[in-house]
């Protein structure tokens, strides 16, 4: 899907990473602003000398718009070979730039010349056909013309300098984008990759306990694989989202936490919330998973003792708490963080930014894993992945 919207991204592309949309509406509107400026410039001068002489020194507002149309397919040409030449390397593009520009400049005073004679305009026929007949004998030919083009050569720069510059904010702009893409979808890949990692040990152990049971206790054996995939079930289907409801939360925790009591009937204690106690609210799919398992299997380690794993849950403003506390043996020392707990930093930075976090201690037997995160009263609606991702996950 992602090379899919590649493809579609670079078939609207036209030129320097504009739309055929965007480059014709940029290009046609600074050339209505020239045109505009030109023909308000040559009236006013125009009125002003006719004060003082009755010949015609400027060109008819007419004819000084038909020029300026006729110009417009060259300055769009240009403008179009200029963004796909580009600037690099600048040895080679310079002088082609440059080129670009000279050509249209050069065209302006023949396009004038080609207005009037077009519009039939009885005071300057007569002068345009002298200069088509006889161009370099007419004395006023060479400083007409180089006069149109000193004024159409900086105008052709101003214009290729706007386009230039859309174009360079527009490929800045997608490259945000796909920057962003890429970031949605490498913390997308690391979420889903997160909140599956149950251990495979919990999962042999498992299986080896049903398959313990299977000989002297069929039923529970039986009890057991239900049980056991109703906890696969729920694993998969919460892997496919990046919150759930904090009571589906529990629910797989207590599809977990009873299977394991089943391995461990005469150690092993659950305490967990009830259903008054547990606020209608959504957390990250499978945020507590980590923390219980490190919570059964450190609990009985190094000690024959019975194990306590206990859950609470408090609201408090705009902020949730969940604690996990477990039994640990009176002279078990903190060790480092495992990778339950790195696992579950890791989803917390990446899904709150900063606004979350895990605090894990050992006091007097008993250990705490303690997760606070804001409240969220409502679904979170998944951002989409949009087709300007141009480069696959």
């Amino acid at each position: 899907m992602i090379g899919l919207g590649m493809t579609e991204i670079a078939t609207r592309r036209f030129a320097g990473g504009l739309t055929r949309l965007q480059f014709l509406g940029i290009t046609c509107l600074f050339w209505v602003y020239v045109t505009l400026s030109n023909i308000l410039y040559a009236y006013s001068m125009r009125t002003g000398m006719a004060r003082v002489t009755n010949v015609s020194l400027f060109v008819a507002w007419d004819a000084r718009l038909l020029q300026h149309v006729m110009l417009l397919p060259v300055l769009l040409v240009s403008f179009w070979a200029s963004l796909r030449i580009q600037w690099r390397p600048l040895l080679l593009t310079l002088p082609l730039q440059l080129i670009l520009g000279v050509v249209f400049a050069a065209l302006a005073y023949p396009a004038i010349i080609v207005a009037q004679m077009t519009l039939g305009a009885p005071d300057w026929v007569d002068h345009a056909m002298s200069h088509v007949s006889e161009p370099w004998m007419d004395p006023f030919f060479l400083s007409l013309w180089m006069a149109s083009f000193v004024n159409f050569l900086p105008t052709y720069g101003f214009g290729l300098a706007l386009i230039t510059g859309l174009a360079l904010y527009t490929r800045f702009r997608d490259s945000e984008l796909r920057l962003a893409a890429l970031e949605r979808e490498w913390s997308s890949a690391r979420l889903a990759a997160l909140r599956m990692q149950l251990s495979p040990h919990t999962l042999f152990n498992l299986l080896h306990t049903i398959r313990g049971h299977i000989e002297w206790d069929p039923k529970g054996a039986q009890s057991m694989v239900v049980q056991l995939a109703d906890l696969l079930r729920r694993l998969l289907n919460a892997g496919e989202h990046d919150f759930s409801k904090l009571s589906d939360e529990l629910q797989f925790v207590r599809l977990y936490l009873a299977l394991q009591q089943r391995r461990f009937a005469d150690r092993l204690t659950v305490v967990l919330p009830t259903g008054a106690e547990i606020p209608d609210v959504w957390v990250p799919s499978l945020i507590l998973q980590p923390l219980v398992e490190n919570a059964v299997v450190h609990g009985l380690a190094n000690h024959q003792g019975p194990v306590t794993v206990r859950i609470a849950v408090h609201v408090a403003q705009d902020t949730l708490t969940l604690s996990v506390f477990n039994t640990i043996a009176p002279d078990q020392l903190p060790g480092e963080p495992g990778i339950g707990l790195n696992n579950v930093r890791e989803r917390l930075a990446v899904q709150f930014e900063g606004r979350a976090g895990l605090t894990a201690s050992g006091t007097d037997g008993q250990w705490c894993s303690e997760i606070t995160i804001p409240t969220i009263h409502q679904a979170p609606v998944r951002e989409p992945q949009h087709a300007v991702a141009l480069v696959g996950a």
